[in-house]
């Protein structure tokens, strides 16, 4: 039996080995059923799926950031911030939070103005493709600096053409009171707003 996933858009993928140039194996997730199929994760390995559905075989990460620091960052978004759907991936020492490129609520007015009335069957057959189709970009992250005091410094992305990347916008040892200051500006205007010291 060879190794497959299905990601949350409801894609089957298939795990390949392959050869590097020197000889030593590769890995790889394909849709394709046929070719060298590999029938158990190799040890020391893991099967990730980033926020936009795209499936990989990686080696296991160090853990860094603590289920608890994740669970915060989550639990504080839903709580806090006005947006209905989001990602949340961890990258090192880094809690990054993506959200969804296109409005899904947008859409769905768009394409029922267009469409017509939508009645229940259509609104769940829209949100189920619009869930197949949605793409995420990194918005917000906090960053671990000391591993002691588990002190994070908070981020977020800036799209001005000279700069494209993350900006500093505060620190704190105090997680929770860090995402419930800045995550309530995800999606909203004010996160452009949002600057540094």
């Amino acid at each position: 039996m060879s190794v497959k996933y299905l990601n949350r858009r409801g894609g089957t993928y298939y795990l390949h080995e392959g050869k590097t140039k020197k000889g030593n194996p590769k890995y790889y997730f394909s849709k394709k059923k046929d070719g060298a199929l590999v029938s158990s994760i190799p040890d020391g390995y893991e099967i990730y799926e980033n926020p936009n559905a795209q499936v990989f075989l990686r080696r296991i990460p160090p853990k860094i950031i603590t289920g608890e620091e994740l669970s915060i960052v989550e639990n504080c978004v839903k709580k806090y911030s006005e947006l209905k759907d989001f990602k949340i991936d961890v990258k090192k020492d880094n809690i990054v939070i993506f959200i969804p490129d296109k409005d899904p609520d947008d859409l769905k007015e768009i394409l029922s103005d267009f469409a017509g009335y939508v009645d229940p069957d259509t609104d769940s057959k829209l949100s189920r493709f619009l869930e197949m189709t949605q793409t995420y970009s990194p918005m917000m992250r906090f960053v671990l600096i000391d591993k002691k005091t588990r002190e994070f410094n908070v981020e977020r992305f800036c799209f001005l053409g000279s700069i494209d990347d993350w900006i500093f916008l505060d620190w704190s040892a105090d997680l929770a009171n860090l995402v419930k200051k800045y995550c309530k500006h995800l999606g909203k205007e004010s996160f452009y707003e949002l600057h540094g010291f």
